[in-house]
């Protein structure tokens, strides 16, 4: 069914979109919602076929909800072994203790999945800043999680999902061209931001001991993701294997999985519901493509916006990754990180407020993307593999 020649599937996610950005207090029934109406109408419009569906998407929503929930242990994990209360001993005082902090973030992300080092980031932050944290400080730690996973194969799943499909490791390390430029744009301004609302605590706090077994469970935990995204390409395996024999090691707090799960459903939801949507083919491969794929993947999963781009062949895959990586960063829930820093601060769930406090995340990104672009130019791969079909309900 169509209404203006556009099949009527994105009508009904562009209204979930839509209720989501404007009922921000109601996220997850909207995305409830939404989910169910957009299964009704293929049901009983389309010769959609739900359980073949289910076939394909089953093994990456069940990672990426395994990953949320442990990632949110992770945080709690980090957070109590006095590391974040030593922290404040060696970040400077001024706004250069919230810059280096996101540095450590990018950092991080390059070897570990984005929504790990964001919430960590967002841990270290809840304590150096007295739980008086600022939303574009917020979504700072969001955009360093993203930039710094854009330019790696283990850092994001986008790319992750390149080095898969045959994309070379190497070809999307130049994503860090941009990344870089644009973790100094929004990381100054954001930092500046923070300690204007509040500076970094002066002094660690007293009498703070640093439990060396959270630190290796925490080390554990981080291990099992990579280990199992390498040889199983499903991290969540790893990180709840190390989890549970972790919570023979040390006490585990097991409620945060009731405060992650309604982030983690909301965002299972918007991706179900991305999954779904016919898309006949991208616009020819090209940096202006790119460009705006950017701000579509704030609003639009960037998963299956990767995986028609794999399909179709012919990206400068730094670039893309870039793009697509980064971009989700300009909506609190355009990425996964976004989204699972949302259950530590609730007060992100707005994309006005995001807007408003984070408008450096956007121009960072227009920035750095320009200079990735002047600096290195386009230089499209050849398409990989071949294409095998269009009209295509894409899948991660």
């Amino acid at each position: 069914m169509q209404l203006f020649g556009i099949d009527l599937a994105f009508f009904i996610f562009a209204l979930t979109l839509v209720g989501v950005a404007v009922f921000h207090n109601k996220t997850l029934q909207v995305a409830i919602t939404g989910l169910v109406l957009l299964l009704a109408y293929k049901f009983f419009s389309t010769d959609f076929n739900f359980f073949q569906h289910a076939q394909h998407e089953w093994k990456d929503l069940l990672n990426l909800f395994g990953l949320l929930l442990g990632f949110a242990i992770l945080a709690k994990h980090f957070e109590h072994s006095g590391v974040p209360a030593k922290l404040p001993h060696y970040l400077p005082d001024d706004w250069k203790g919230g810059f280096f902090l996101l540095v450590l973030v990018f950092i991080l992300s390059a070897f570990l999945d984005n929504i790990a080092a964001a919430m960590i980031g967002g841990g270290v932050a809840h304590v150096v800043f007295k739980r008086k944290v600022h939303l574009g400080y917020i979504a700072a730690i969001v955009a360093a999680s993203n930039a710094g996973g854009s330019g790696s194969v283990l850092g994001d799943t986008t790319t992750t999902m390149m080095w898969i499909d045959g994309i070379n490791a190497v070809d999307v390390l130049h994503a860090y061209a941009a990344a870089v430029p644009a973790l100094f744009i929004f990381g100054i301004i954001a930092s500046i931001q923070q300690h204007k609302y509040q500076p970094v605590m002066k002094d660690a706090i007293v009498g703070a001991a640093v439990s060396w077994k959270r630190i290796g469970v925490t080390g554990m935990i981080l291990a099992g993701a990579v280990t199992a995204n390498i040889f199983l390409e499903f991290p969540a395996i790893g990180v709840w294997v190390a989890i549970i024999i972790g919570s023979f090691i040390i006490k585990t707090e097991w409620q945060e999985i009731k405060f992650a799960l309604p982030g983690s459903v909301f965002l299972l939801s918007l991706v179900l519901c991305a999954s779904m949507m016919p898309v006949d083919e991208l616009p020819s491969a090209s940096w202006q493509t790119a460009f705006a794929l950017g701000f579509i993947s704030s609003v639009f999963d960037n998963i299956p916006l990767t995986k028609l781009a794999l399909t179709q062949g012919g990206y400068d895959w730094g670039v893309l990754a870039y793009a697509v990586g980064f971009g989700g960063s300009m909506i609190w829930f355009g990425s996964s990180a976004g989204v699972a820093i949302s259950t530590l601060y609730p007060e992100a769930k707005s994309v006005k407020n995001w807007l408003m406090n984070g408008w450096h995340v956007v121009l960072a990104y227009v920035v750095s993307f320009f200079i990735l672009i002047v600096v290195l130019g386009w230089h499209p791969h050849t398409p990989h593999k071949e294409t095998t079909t269009t009209n295509t309900t894409i899948h991660k």
